[in-house]
C-alpha cells in the first residue's frame, strides 16, 4: 500500500499544472529527471499506449499502467546489463525474451537495427525501453487484428496503411 501511495504522490509532482493528468511535456520532463532521455515521439508513443480514453494525457490509472510496464522492462534490462550501463546485442535478445517479446532472429536484428543508436550492438536503458515500446506498440496492434489468437493475421492495404501509421514513432 506504501508504494501505491508513493506512486501517487510522484504522479502528483509530475503534474506540473494540476490538472489531474499527465501530458506529453511532464511525462518527458519526469523522465529526463529519471536520466532517461526519449524524443518526443517516444514519449508520445508511451502515452499512447496506455491513453485508454485517447484523450492525449494520462491519467492515475493510466500511469499506474505505463510505470508497471516500465518496471518490467527495465528489471529485465538490469538482469542482463552487469554494471556496464549498456547491454550487448545478444543479451538483448535474453532481456526481451524475460520481458515476454518472442522473436525470431531476422525480426530482433531488424527490430533492433532501428533502437542501437551507435550501431555498436551495445543498448542503453533509453534504447532498450524504446525497443520495447515499439514491440508492445507493435504487439498491441497485432493482437487487434489477430481475433482469434492464432499469431498470424491477414491485411488488406487499408489495413496495413492503418498498421504502419499507428507504428510510426
Amino acid at each position: 500500500m506504501a508504494q501505491d501511495d508513493d506512486l501517487m504522490i510522484f504522479f502528483q509532482a509530475v503534474d506540473t499544472d494540476n490538472s489531474g493528468m499527465i501530458n506529453e511535456n511532464e511525462l518527458q520532463e519526469a523522465l529526463a529527471a529519471g536520466n532517461l532521455h526519449f524524443q518526443k515521439s517516444v514519449v508520445s508513443q508511451m502515452i499512447k499506449l496506455y491513453d485508454r480514453d485517447h484523450n492525449g494525457s494520462m491519467s492515475y490509472p493510466e500511469f499506474v499502467s505505463l510505470y508497471k510496464f516500465l518496471s518490467k522492462v527495465q528489471e529485465s534490462y538490469y538482469k542482463y546489463e552487469r554494471n556496464q550501463n549498456f547491454v550487448e546485442l545478444n543479451d538483448v535478445y535474453l532481456a526481451l525474451q524475460e520481458a515476454g517479446y518472442r522473436l525470431d532472429q531476422p525480426a530482433f536484428y531488424t527490430a533492433c537495427q532501428s533502437f542501437d543508436k551507435k550501431k555498436q550492438g551495445k543498448f542503453r536503458l533509453d534504447d532498450y525501453i524504446s525497443l520495447c515500446i515499439f514491440l508492445q506498440s507493435a504487439r498491441n496492434l497485432f493482437g487487434a487484428f489477430d481475433t482469434q489468437r492464432e499469431g498470424r493475421i491477414s491485411l488488406d492495404f487499408n489495413q496495413f496503411v492503418y498498421c504502419a501509421a499507428n507504428l510510426r514513432l
